[in-house]
This record gives C-alpha cells, sequence and structure tokens, in this order.
C-alpha cells in the first residue's frame, strides 16, 4: 500500500502536462479536492493574523473571484464532502470545488498573473492536502 502524500500546488512538471494534453479552445472544468489544516500555515515571510485553514481558504476565495470573473471563469459547484465511499484509506476531503473556465489558456492567465502570484500565499496556508483535476467534457457512451 502507498502512502499519501499531500499535494498543495501545483509543479512545473504538472503545469507542462497540463499544457500538453488538455485541448486548446473548449471549457475546462477543473477539479478540486480540498482538505484544510486546523491552523493555517503562514510562513514567516507572510504576517497574517492567526487563522484555520478554512478561515485562510476564505479569504483566498474572497481574492480570486474577481480574477476568476476576470478570465471568464466561474464556480460552477461547491460542496462539503463527508466520505470517500471509494478511495485509498485516509484520504478524505473536506469540501468539493468544481471551476469552469472558458479554456485552458484562461487558467493560466489567471494563476500565472502577478495579481494571483499575490493572494496564492493564503491557499498554500490553507490547505493540509488538495487536489486540482482538469477535466473536459466527453460523450456519453
Amino acid at each position: 500500500m502507498s502512502t499519501l502524500v499531500a499535494a498543495i500546488d501545483p509543479t512545473r512538471e504538472s503545469l507542462a502536462r497540463f499544457v500538453a494534453e488538455v485541448p486548446s479552445g473548449q471549457p475546462v472544468l477543473m477539479l478540486n479536492l480540498l482538505r484544510f489544516c486546523e491552523q493555517a500555515g503562514y510562513g514567516a515571510e507572510h504576517s497574517a493574523v492567526p487563522c484555520s485553514g478554512r478561515e485562510a481558504y476564505a479569504e483566498y476565495s474572497r481574492q480570486v473571484l474577481p480574477l476568476l470573473h476576470g478570465v471568464g471563469g466561474q464556480i460552477f459547484w461547491l460542496g462539503k464532502a463527508h466520505c470517500a465511499v471509494i478511495a485509498p484509506a485516509g484520504e478524505d476531503w473536506d469540501e468539493v470545488l468544481l471551476v469552469k473556465y472558458p479554456n485552458k489558456e484562461a487558467f493560466l492567465q489567471m494563476i500565472q498573473s502577478s495579481a494571483y502570484r499575490a493572494i496564492v500565499h493564503h491557499r498554500t496556508a490553507a490547505l493540509a492536502d488538495s487536489r486540482l483535476v482538469a477535466t473536459t467534457e466527453a460523450p456519453l457512451g
């Protein structure tokens, strides 16, 4: 059985794979699985009032929403995760978030902007673990 590894921020390799594998010019729905830290983990380089991971993520959400809308994106769905029915033992999540972008280029534009780089530390501090899965529509059957 493999040990679960926390994944908070995209790597250079995962972004290269996103660019190479996700088709251009079509809507992308990003599946976010989120597990919050009990206490947000702001490092010394970011002065922040002590708060929970959920509170830090709420601050990130408040600040990212205008950037998301600015690239044509939108929150598609947000839900409280209760339990994993099929998953490795210990892989539990607090929230599931679906974010829709008009295309992969819009997502990249947002995360590469200086405005996003100025706020992403709230997300990083908030999360104990996460998954971000890029999806595009597929025909049924």
